[in-house]
């Protein structure tokens, strides 16, 4: 494969030199692949001949062996093959802000990769952030209060509000949500016939296997109340209460989120973000450690897929530092 260009701040680019096959190609260029993805945080292959969902699917597993499912989703997709799924199905008129993919989990991929098999025809590009800018930007006690309180998510599912359960889950078994919560350290409850609430405590900074690079890594600024237009939280309050909105977030030890500080978090993510434009056949892999990514708004047809890879918890890596979950 050959360097075409490094996007200042972005994926560095990669095309064919010896074959047009990116299966192949990444096997052929597996140590270089690595290495690269820990130095620049994000790798784009560009020129392959990839055209349908099969043809990402055969990456994902030339990229490794262990590809994850979602479950516990936080947003709307669906499965399209053997490891692929879509990217949020959220209305193209909505922006999806950055965030590292199931940050608010105690359990993550390591990496992911996009597909983009059709571009939009305005918009709708793949902004990426690099969390070692974003740490920095942000007050050092700020960080510490996350290392060491953690982030409390708690949720609420309704019918007709936010995603339901079943879809959630992933079953239509409350045995298979019990089994699940009780396998994930998930309090749950059901409140009556047709409401559950969650909550898990999960990590506010982890620690970078490779790099040992301390760095924000939560989805509060996403959950807490202040993330929706102010009439939205105001008529959800009003509705169902500070305590049963549909989703939230405290610090673990159920501290109140100061929402100047994840604004300062969101201001962070904003000015790190860089943006590149999609093209037919392009490949994005992302150290989800190093990168969060987001969603631009965008008009007509856009199909762009993901894939989930090396599932990662840092509380069973020994000698990790700062690596426990609460």
């Amino acid at each position: 494969m050959k360097e075409t260009l490094t996007i200042e701040g972005g994926p560095l680019v990669l095309t064919p030199s010896d074959t047009r096959d990116l299966p192949k190609a990444l096997t052929d260029h597996r140590e270089e692949v690595d290495t690269r993805l820990t130095e620049q945080g994000a790798v784009l292959f560009r020129g392959f001949d990839m055209t349908t969902p099969e043809d990402f699917a055969r990456f994902g597993r030339a990229a490794s062996a262990a590809r994850l499912d979602y479950t516990y989703r936080s947003t709307p997709r669906s499965t399209v093959t053997d490891g692929v799924f879509t990217t949020t199905e959220y209305p193209a008129d909505q922006e999806i802000a950055p965030h590292c993919e199931n940050a608010y989990q105690r359990t993550w991929p390591l990496k992911l990769a996009f597909f983009c098999q059709t571009p939009a025809t305005t918009g709708g590009e793949t902004p990426l952030a690099d969390l070692r800018a974003v740490t920095a930007a942000l007050d050092p006690d700020v960080l510490d209060r996350f290392e060491t309180r953690g982030v409390r998510y708690v949720r609420h599912y309704r019918p007709h509000i936010d995603l339901p359960w079943q879809v959630v889950f992933q079953t239509d078994s409350r045995e298979g949500v019990a089994a699940y919560c009780a396998d994930h350290g998930i309090d749950h409850t059901w409140l009556d016939d047709t409401t559950l609430r969650t909550a898990q405590t999960s990590q506010g900074v982890a620690y970078h296997p490779r790099t040992g690079e301390r760095v924000v890594f939560n989805q509060a600024h996403l959950f807490h109340v202040s993330n929706l237009p102010p009439e939205t939280a105001r008529a959800l309050t009003s509705l169902y209460g500070p305590e049963g909105l549909p989703r939230n977030a405290t610090y673990g030890d159920g501290t109140p989120l100061a929402p100047e500080e994840l604004a300062a978090v969101r201001d962070a993510f904003a000015a790190a973000m860089v943006t590149f434009p999609w093209e037919a056949g392009d490949v994005l892999l992302v150290d989800n450690m190093r990168m969060a990514h987001a969603r631009r708004p965008y008009e007509g047809p856009r199909k762009v897929l993901a894939t989930l890879m090396d599932s990662y918890a840092p509380r069973e890596r020994e000698g990790l530092k700062g690596g426990r979950t609460r």
